[in-house]
């Protein structure tokens, strides 16, 4: 007889008594995972708000001038004033 056969059945004892796994009908959605869920999909709008925000905020801030630039001041029409226009015919 060898090793592995005389460990075998303490080894399938040992592995049947450490074995915590609950049966399907024990198993259920909770509330509280619902409500963490629920909880996380909000915390990742707030912060989708939050972050357009600054970025806005970092933008007008640029358009300013406050980061070394150059101020704009019409928006998009003075990026387009800034371009020589192409009379040419296509």
């Amino acid at each position: 007889m060898s090793v592995a056969a005389a460990l075998y059945p303490v080894a399938a004892l040992v592995v049947s008594a450490a074995d915590k796994t609950p049966k399907d009908e024990d198993v259920k959605a909770g509330g509280w995972g619902a409500l963490v869920l629920a909880l996380l999909i909000v915390a990742v709008v707030v912060l989708a708000f939050s972050f357009v925000k600054q970025l806005r905020k970092a933008q007008a801030a640029k358009d300013a001038g406050v980061y070394g630039d150059d101020p704009v001041d019409g928006g998009a029409d003075s990026a387009a004033a800034d371009e020589p226009e192409n009379h040419s015919a296509s």
